[in-house]
């Protein structure tokens, strides 16, 4: 099965072609000490906004995949309560489950046009608001995604912890 431009540029986000930095590398190589430290004047740590990122990445993943989970009652709710990881294995399954999440989305987006144009159950009124194909929330994941990197990157500039690696050199 051959893919479209557009599952092709939305595959491409997600792992950060281009433009985009690389997600994954953006939070690859952080010692847990700094995933967990909060700046003054920033709501949340790099270990917090992951989290939060995986929470929501899991929660789409099922119901694209026909699930109905539970949407919080609360936005706080899709925040961990503590800054910090335990240690540094909490941070680097935090980061493995990342990884896997973006592989999953990944693979969301590389179905057919009847999976993808398929309308996604809803599990709380917002949805009844906003285009809910398959497609449509893998693009407001996508976004979401790019939107928290974005406040990664430049707390990982802040740590002076971020690798050129990661995103284009000019």
């Amino acid at each position: 099965m051959s893919i479209s431009i557009c599952q092709r540029t939305l595959i491409e986000l997600l792992h950060g072609k281009g433009a985009h930095a690389s997600p994954i590398a953006s939070v690859q190589g952080i010692p847990a000490e700094l995933a967990g430290r909060r700046l003054e004047g920033y709501p949340h740590s790099i270990f917090q906004i992951l989290s939060h990122m995986n929470y929501w990445m899991d929660y789409e993943v099922q119901r694209m995949r026909g699930e109905s989970p539970t949407y919080p009652a609360h936005a706080t709710e899709s925040w961990p309560t503590h800054s910090s990881p335990a240690n540094e294995t909490e941070w680097k399954q935090t980061v493995a489950r990342f990884a896997a999440l973006i592989d999953d989305l990944s693979k969301l987006a590389q179905s057919d046009t009847e999976f993808l144009n398929r309308e996604v159950n809803a599990t709380h009124a917002v949805h009844s608001q906003i285009s809910s194909s398959v497609l449509a929330v893998l693009w407001q994941t996508a976004m979401h995604n790019s939107y928290h990197i974005g406040q990664i990157v430049l707390l990982r500039l802040l740590l002076n912890c971020w690798p050129a690696q990661a995103g284009d050199t000019w």
